[in-house]
């Protein structure tokens, strides 16, 4: 299974501030890391990590082309030290997709460099300036082919529900970023944050988001068009954080979010296969992999209160030997 060491580079990368964006309190981190700091970080997961040859150095936090070059350089070459055989595949990065050019992807083929994540966030021009972006949907898809063409494993990333979004346009957005052909996806519903301006807007009564529940179906559906489009899904949601929870004034945070969605779609499959057998169905019983069952279930079994709710009983019966390989295997309606 594929894993990340994780080293912050909180903002400094930013050439500007994009008005949803408080860089510390997403990440949690305020200190910039040396190339001393890499290399400890490096040298203790090496002796921690039961693979490493499927692990890649992942520099997060901020957009990391753009940073100072000697800076940049000063990190690359620390985690450069430990890449290659026996030690860590590769590293990974994310950046803004009007900092890569040709030169910049030789700078980091030569360091050891085998993933970029260009923030998108969006793939509408009127969402990219409300959020001041500072960039065009034509820059994401030019940096995107840039990226494929020299060999990189490309990784789009997308914020869902900013300012001036719709339903619509999300889906738009989701089409395009199938069409660019990315190896992964990050699904970021929006977190609205004290201290910002999407804060201000949102306070002020001028930014109206969509409800949650619709967010969550919106993100359920594009976890599933991913996924038949042969593009992973690597996060759907922001990851857990006591800074969020104390920061955020609005938005579509929740410790759980993805779970949230694929128990979204399990009730969409077990719906399909109910509605197939007609209005007198009574009893509907499922096996899911065991590994599935509390997304089946739902969070506090929120699918079987649904099915309850329409007067069908639904019983989710584990497969603890692991043998399915669709949603279900087995089912039996009445």
């Amino acid at each position: 299974m594929h894993s990340n060491i994780s080293i912050f580079v909180p903002h400094v990368g930013c050439p500007h501030m994009c008005a949803f964006c408080d860089q510390r309190t997403i990440s949690g981190a305020d200190d910039l890391p040396s190339g001393d700091d890499v290399r400890r970080i490096c040298q203790q997961a090496l002796g921690e990590v039961k693979d490493p040859e499927n692990t890649e150095i992942a520099f997060f936090g901020g957009s990391f082309t753009a940073i100072p070059k000697d800076y940049m350089l000063e990190l690359l070459t620390a985690a450069g030290e430990f890449v290659g055989e026996g030690r860590f595949h590769g590293i990974r990065l994310s950046t803004r997709p009007d900092y890569i050019d040709k030169q910049v992807l030789d700078i980091l083929k030569k360091y050891g460099v085998t993933a970029v994540e260009l923030g998108a966030q969006s793939m509408d021009d009127e969402v990219l300036r409300a959020n001041e972006r500072g960039h065009t949907a034509h820059d994401v898809a030019r940096a995107a082919k840039l990226i494929k063409e020299q060999g990189f494993e490309l990784g789009l990333q997308m914020m869902v529900g900013l300012y001036k979004s719709t339903y619509d346009k999300e889906l738009e957005t989701m089409n395009k970023i199938i069409s660019l052909s990315p190896d992964t996806v990050r699904i970021y519903p929006v977190v609205i944050l004290k201290g910002t301006k999407l804060g201000e807007l949102y306070l002020s009564g001028e930014y109206r988001t969509m409800s949650f529940d619709s967010v969550v179906k919106l993100c359920a559906e594009m976890l599933d068009r991913f996924e038949q489009s042969g593009i992973k899904v690597i996060k759907c949601g922001l990851h857990a954080s006591e800074f969020v929870e104390r920061d955020m004034v609005g938005g579509f945070y929740h410790p759980a979010f993805r779970e949230l969605c694929e128990s979204e779609l399990f009730r969409k499959l077990f719906e399909a296969e109910t509605d197939k057998a007609g209005g007198s169905v009574s009893y509907a019983e499922f096996m899911v992999d065991s590994r599935d069952l509390s997304k089946a279930l739902g969070q506090k079994k929120t699918n079987v209160k649904y099915f309850a709710d329409r007067g069908i009983r639904l019983v989710i019966t584990p497969d603890n030997e692991h043998k399915i390989k669709n949603k279900y295997m087995t089912k039996d309606i009445h």
